[in-house]
């Protein structure tokens, strides 16, 4: 792919934009925030923005700046881990499933299909509700959501190229399955696998602020974009930039990594 092309590319440029911000804030928050995230000052609740708390406090009084910036690790932790949970697991099965065809694509693609058919934040919500809300299991339980995207992915690039010539002249040279996966068809899909990768991590940060709004995502006093969502929706008339803020954010995170994945799509199809 052609950096070229990309840094041509406004929506990439502009998702990119986007989550280099947010990584700076999220690299800020490992050495310094203004006030400790969990810090109560009770007769500053629900205070305004000002010059002492740049988006003002929550209802328990505590910087609403530090926790949201606090809250970029717990985001990109999520993000991160639970595309990576999906992406190795789906590309195993897409790899075996599209490589070795017959039954073993039938029956692994069938699995695929039946999960496909539950919605992944009920599994989700099922999965948390039986094993306990907690940071670890809303990782497991995004991960395996993610799963069935990049196995059909992986599915359909390993069917297209495993008829190339390039792949069937390395066969006759006699490489052997491991090779040509890892050598020769991985590296040709590396692009369609990068555009889902970037909307999963998207789609995991909305799903783990929909389970901590609900309270099953991570728990307090661990800040949560979700949960400071949840948290502030009694007081949307009294502090409605507490609302506003937090939403904010995770609307820019959301929209950053869509557009980032949309420029490398633009890019891809192009060459294509």
């Amino acid at each position: 792919m052609k950096w070229k092309q990309l840094v041509r590319n406004k929506p990439f440029v502009i998702g990119a934009s986007l989550i280099g911000l947010l990584l700076m804030l999220m690299v800020m928050s490992l050495f310094y925030t203004p006030y400790g995230p969990n810090e109560m000052n009770t007769a500053m609740r629900l205070a305004h923005p000002q010059p002492s708390h740049w988006w003002g406090t929550d209802n328990f009084g505590r910087d609403i700046f530090s926790r949201i910036v606090e809250g970029t690790q717990t985001a990109f932790l999520i993000g991160v881990s639970s595309v990576a949970i999906g992406l190795f697991f789906g590309l195993f099965i897409g790899a075996i499933a599209g490589y070795r065809g017959g039954w073993t694509d039938e029956v692994l693609m069938r699995l695929m299909d039946a999960k496909l058919a539950f919605p992944g934040i009920l599994l989700a919500i099922m999965l948390v509700s039986v094993f306990g809300p907690g940071l670890g299991n809303t990782i497991v339980a995004l991960g395996l959501m993610s799963i069935p995207a990049f196995a059909r992915i992986a599915r359909s690039g390993f069917i297209q190229y495993k008829e190339f010539n390039f792949v069937k002249a390395a066969v006759a040279r006699g490489a052997g399955a491991t090779r040509i996966i890892v050598h020769h068809i991985l590296p040709n899909i590396a692009s369609p696998i990068i555009v889902a990768a970037s909307l999963r991590f998207s789609g995991s940060i909305l799903a783990e602020a929909g389970l901590s709004y609900l309270g099953l995502g991570v728990q307090p006093p661990d800040p949560s974009w979700g949960r400071m969502l949840s948290e502030a929706q009694p007081f949307i008339v009294n502090a409605p930039w507490y609302v506003l803020i937090t939403g904010s954010v995770i609307t820019v995170m959301v929209l950053g990594f869509n557009l980032l994945g949309d420029g490398i799509r633009d890019v891809y199809d192009n060459k294509s």
